[in-house]
């Protein structure tokens, strides 16, 4: 193609100057830099919402069924779950807001009751125990010399409460009982039989569970459990079976996906991410004005050679097509560059501790990393755009010169 052998033979002349030469290479390192530190900080944040989503699945199931639940309910709820070809396992549960007290310190939490042989198939908290074991649920505690029930807390509201392996703590429920006194809390004697830690401080902090049976007779919950959770095959599967569920089930059944349990979390790291390839994509923006002015001192630079093609037949078009080449070819490369320079610091990031993370805080020592395919030509896009955006201007300005005035002030 002509223009791209015009092109090329412009960039491999030998430049007036060192200023031009020098243009040049600003362009390129400005590009090869801007690919590089957003695909990176993208890389790094999709390892971030990895590592978050891997924790928070592991404390949750896949998805939930939830009813003011009867004899009824409950074989629709398990007809339906088990007629779904992706659910693999399902666990009843209850669920109940509290507050915890241990001496003096109290806490709000949520209790779950569950059934641990059951709730292991649909979720990572039997491997997340840290101290004690979750057989203390079913064994048969005492305290003071008195029966009591098992209670598993997560680590951070343990700390929180100063509780630890054979304290007791007490539940009470906001509900009320009837007496004649009028209403008064209900309360409940528990022995910490384990401690958790699933990684994800939200459900550390506030979570506390104990078997299905105490915690249904507890809160009193209509027909001993809320509902049912269900692991799928897939995890992407969780929006589908949702859906088919709900219109299986009917209104009177709340079904929710992964999804649905996070919307707010997964919103905000969306929203953050978004913004953050907008604010770095600026500098790949600015490294294209560069490659503008490049292609502007070059025009003025070649006014002469320009005028002799326009003289020789050469259209406006073919001159806009040349400098268009210029300029893809100087983003391009630089983009090039940028895409292998990120992806070796996304590896030098994965493989050294470089950066070295509080554990106690992110629950991690590294920085995490994934990239994105789609996300790695999502920059490679934005990178050549904006460089062929870059020429626009300076190729239509070197296609309006006069050839005549070109040749005579060239």
């Amino acid at each position: 193609m002509f223009e791209l052998f015009i092109a090329r033979r412009y960039l491999k002349a030998q430049r007036k100057g060192v200023f031009t030469a020098l243009t040049t290479l600003i362009g390129v390192a400005g590009v090869s830099i801007g690919v590089a530190a957003l695909l990176t900080t993208l890389s790094v944040m999709n390892g971030f919402q990895a590592d978050i989503r891997r924790k928070v699945v592991g404390a949750q199931s896949h998805l939930t069924v939830a009813a003011h639940m009867d004899a009824d309910r409950k074989a629709k709820a398990e007809a339906a779950l088990d007629a779904r070809k992706d659910v693999v396992a399902r666990a009843p549960f209850a669920l109940g807001q509290a507050i915890l007290t241990h001496e003096g310190r109290s806490s709000g939490v949520v209790v779950k009751g569950i059934e641990p042989a059951a709730e292991f198939k649909v979720n990572e908290l039997e491997k997340a125990v840290t101290e004690g074991t979750w057989a203390g649920l079913d064994a048969k505690n005492v305290f003071d010399g008195k029966p009591v029930a098992g209670i598993v807390l997560g680590e951070e509201l343990a700390k929180n409460l100063g509780a630890w392996i054979g304290d007791a703590v007490v539940v009470v429920s906001p509900q009320g009982l009837d007496s004649p006194m009028g209403l008064v809390p209900a309360m409940k004697r528990f022995k910490v039989v384990a401690v958790l830690k699933t990684g994800y401080y939200e459900y550390d902090a506030s979570t506390a569970y104990c078997l299905l049976s105490e915690a249904a007779a507890f809160f009193k919950t209509p027909g001993g459990l809320t509902g049912y959770q269900a692991r799928l095959s897939s995890l992407d599967a969780a929006e589908g079976e949702a859906d088919a569920l709900r219109v299986a089930l009917g209104w009177d059944f709340v079904v929710r996906s992964f999804n649905d349990m996070n919307r707010t979390l997964y919103a905000a790291l969306k929203l953050e991410k978004a913004m953050m390839f907008l604010i770095l994509l600026l500098i790949i923006l600015v490294a294209s004005f560069n490659i503008a002015s490049n292609l502007i001192l070059l025009g003025t630079e070649k006014l002469r050679d320009i005028g002799i093609l326009r003289a020789m037949g050469a259209t406006p078009a073919m001159v806009r097509k040349i400098f268009l080449w210029e300029g893809l070819l100087i983003g391009g490369f630089g983009t090039l560059l940028g895409l292998g320079l990120g992806l070796l610091l996304c590896w030098v990031i994965h493989r050294y501790p470089i950066v070295e993370l509080p554990p106690d805080i992110y629950y991690l020592s590294r920085v995490p990393v994934e990239v994105d395919p789609l996300e790695f030509l999502a920059v490679a896009a934005s990178g050549f755009f904006l460089s062929l955006l870059a020429t626009v201007f300076p190729a239509w300005r070197a296609s309006r010169i006069d050839p005549i005035e070109a040749i005579h002030y060239g």
